[in-house]
């Protein structure tokens, strides 16, 4: 099979007119894999076990009994438990773990008889925007391999830009899903908290993560979100709320009332054809008929702080179980309790995730507790609250997805503070619980590609949808260099 799909509309269209397979798909997505193993996007290929899969779903198909997701090949983040497989958060900590259970997201995909082809490739522990984190080398971007490929789930956004599967999952805690997409070229959303279950995640930060899909369209996006979003008796913070079907209501043909902040687009950090081409696309809107206007955000600067303040605490406090008794690499050189900790963790942690642990430490620890951890959160009950008066006026805020196109591996990884501002314009979303999804902006000058943020209501993803198709669809973002 030469074709490249980009969508499972493509795909199901010519299963049914028998011009493919699933089986046939499954094997030359495995040939591509092998073909393309440089990228290291993927840490394993489940060969025989997808082919086993594809097979089961073409008797189904043969039988008209076959589920919504028929034909979709999919890979998954390794920090999503997937039982009988081997998963690893990309972390020696946690090298030859098989999981004993899959996460809610993995039932309901196989449900609907979507087939899982392999594990990708990410930051150790979700922590890391560049992917340059992971125990198993970096992923390359596929369109530029000296590039980093985004991160934290590079592996999964490089899988589906370079045709290695239809879509992918990856995890979203400050921009993890929507900052790859971006330097990708390809469609990421983080759904609103609450909207996917969090069970069988392998937790970074509990009250920030999310699990969301990457894919080359909005309408896979919609599908996949569908299945994956509703309540989970295995994840209390999981909202009850019943999920429309996104796939079946993604017309748009109204006109809204859109925003963008000042201080985001007028920020010295932020490339200068990105901004050009962001403001492009706000003229473009207004001469379609749409309301859109600047304001101010007046905690732009507050963002980054207190995401890092938060987010390492509860990695603080969620990777304690990592000791090399309770979970995890348990030293060799460990001869009482205290070496095998320190031992155990020392060994089996990155550097990256050392840091981060040592700083939510920090930042609970008696005496700075309330100068760190408590003032952070009520900074972020006042960014929640201020970003959801914007959305009480607005129908969505734009914003660039990140201030720059992928930089070269390598680059950044000295520089701390720089490697953490790539969150600068995606943890506000996290912080708010709000939706958002980074859509193809554009191309640089410089080869590389770039994105468009939309953030938007709380449980408003039908909304987001679609509009982001409707931006797709009548070109709106297609670029004008």
């Amino acid at each position: 099979m030469e074709k490249t799909y980009t969508s499972l509309k493509e795909i199901q269209q010519d299963i049914y007119e028998n011009k493919v397979n699933c089986t046939q798909l499954v094997q030359s997505y495995i040939a591509r894999i092998e073909k393309n193993k440089h990228l290291n996007a993927f840490l394993e290929v489940f060969v025989d076990e997808a082919i086993n899969v594809a097979k089961e779903v073409d008797v189904k198909i043969a039988n008209g009994s076959v589920g919504k997701l028929a034909g979709m090949v999919i890979a998954i983040k390794d920090n999503i438990c997937y039982k009988g497989h081997k998963i690893s958060a990309s972390s020696k900590i946690l090298e030859g773990f098989e999981s004993l259970f899959s996460a809610t997201v993995i039932d309901r995909l196989l449900a609907e008889d979507a087939i899982i082809i392999g594990r990708t490739n990410c930051d150790e522990f979700a922590m890391g925007s560049s992917n340059e984190n992971s125990a198993y080398g970096e992923v390359l971007n596929s369109i530029d391999n000296s590039k980093v490929s985004g991160g934290s789930s590079g592996g999964s956004a490089v899988a589906v830009k370079a045709n290695l599967c239809l879509a992918s999952l990856g995890s979203d805690t400050g921009g993890s899903i929507r900052q790859p997409a971006s330097f990708c070229d390809i469609v990421g959303m983080k759904p609103t908290y609450g909207r996917v279950s969090r069970h069988g995640l392998i937790a970074y930060a509990s009250s920030f993560d999310q699990i969301g899909p990457f894919t080359n369209n909005v309408d896979d996006l919609a599908i996949l979100t569908e299945v994956m979003a509703g309540g989970d008796e295995y994840d209390s913070t999981c909202s009850q709320q019943k999920v429309p079907l996104y796939s079946e209501n993604l017309g748009f043909d109204k006109k809204l009332k859109l925003t963008y902040f000042k201080s985001y687009i007028e920020n010295e950090g932020l490339d200068s054809e990105i901004k050009a081409r962001f403001y492009e696309i706000v003229e473009q809107l207004k001469s379609d008929g749409h309301i859109v206007e600047e304001t101010e955000f007046e905690y732009l600067d507050y963002l980054v702080p207190t995401y890092y303040v938060l987010t390492t605490a509860e990695a603080s406090s969620n990777l304690a179980r990592y000791d090399g008794i309770h979970f995890g690499h348990r030293s060799k050189k460990a001869t009482n309790l205290e070496s095998t900790y320190k031992l155990s963790r020392t060994e089996g942690f990155g550097k990256e995730v050392k840091r981060r642990i040592m700083l939510g430490t920090y930042v609970l620890s008696a005496g700075f507790y309330d100068s760190y951890y408590s003032k952070a959160q009520k900074v972020r009950r006042l960014i929640q609250e201020k970003t959801e008066s914007v959305l009480n006026k607005y129908d969505f805020i734009l914003s660039p997805t990140s201030p720059h196109t992928a930089f070269d591996i390598g680059k950044q990884n000295d520089d701390q503070i720089k490697m953490y501002l790539e969150d600068i314009y995606t943890a506000q979303a996290p912080l708010s619980g709000i939706p958002a999804l980074s859509l193809p902006l554009g191309q640089h000058s410089n080869g590389m590609p770039f994105g468009i943020q939309i953030m938007g209501r709380s449980f408003g993803e039908q909304e987001l949808l679609a509009f982001s198709k409707y931006l797709m669809d009548n070109n709106i973002l297609a670029n004008n260099v």
